[in-house]
């Protein structure tokens, strides 16, 4: 039986998302946040638009689409409140040391309606083939990982000018500005005593970057 998602959710899901509420300027916007976050967490397998829709009483694919594609409000501001948030808590903050962990993570597609797809090295399958590529951040402490954040790579196949679009950056030149915004961000939250970089996957390219990596 479908439930709203405040029926579905437990007590602490509305006490948690109350927090990002000024983050969010019109009550339309708090209201799909839920319904969307809420949709995450259910026990579907599939987490598309439609079928997040489909789960709930109440929550519209139309006005969840219109959230996450057309208003007005900052996903970096939202994730820059996930971090304060984890590093207020006890049980989630990461107080000792750390590695920084950036990983480029693969995933075969079969159209070409979705944004960054295009022919390229799908790490899961070990071969190029029609597929997107995410880059993301994780802190590790030897007992928990906590995300950062998480960069769509936006092959040139997916982007109108190609390698002349001004979007367009070249995978390790990409991962390597992920890594860049992933230390400040740790740094602006105090959240290691050292660190240490985990990178393989962009050690093969460093001495072509340009860049002094130590």
């Amino acid at each position: 039986m479908k439930e709203t998602t405040p029926a579905a959710m437990p007590p602490c899901f509305e006490r948690w998302c109350q927090r990002f509420d000024d983050v969010f300027t019109h009550k339309a916007q708090k209201r799909e946040f839920r319904h969307y976050v809420g949709g995450l967490l259910g026990e579907s397998e599939r987490k598309n638009l439609f079928q997040i829709a489909e789960n709930a009483v109440g929550v519209t694919y139309h006005r969840l689409h219109h959230f996450l594609t057309e208003a007005p409000w900052s996903s970096s501001q939202v994730n820059e409140r996930r971090l304060e948030i984890i590093n207020k808590c006890s049980q989630t903050r990461i107080s000792r040391g750390f590695s920084l962990i950036i990983d480029d993570s693969g995933h075969r597609k079969s159209g070409n309606f979705t944004d960054g797809v295009g022919r390229q090295y799908i790490g899961e399958i070990g071969k190029t083939e029609n597929g997107i590529v995410v880059v993301t951040t994780h802190l590790y402490d030897g007992r928990k990982s906590l995300p950062l954040d998480i960069e769509l790579y936006q092959h040139a196949d997916s982007l109108p000018e190609g390698k002349q679009d001004s979007e367009f950056e070249k995978k390790p030149l990409n991962t390597f500005t992920e890594a860049l915004e992933a230390f400040r961000t740790a740094m602006s939250y105090r959240f290691f005593d050292w660190l240490t970089l985990n990178l393989d996957v962009f050690a093969a390219y460093k001495a072509s970057l340009g860049f002094i990596w130590a």
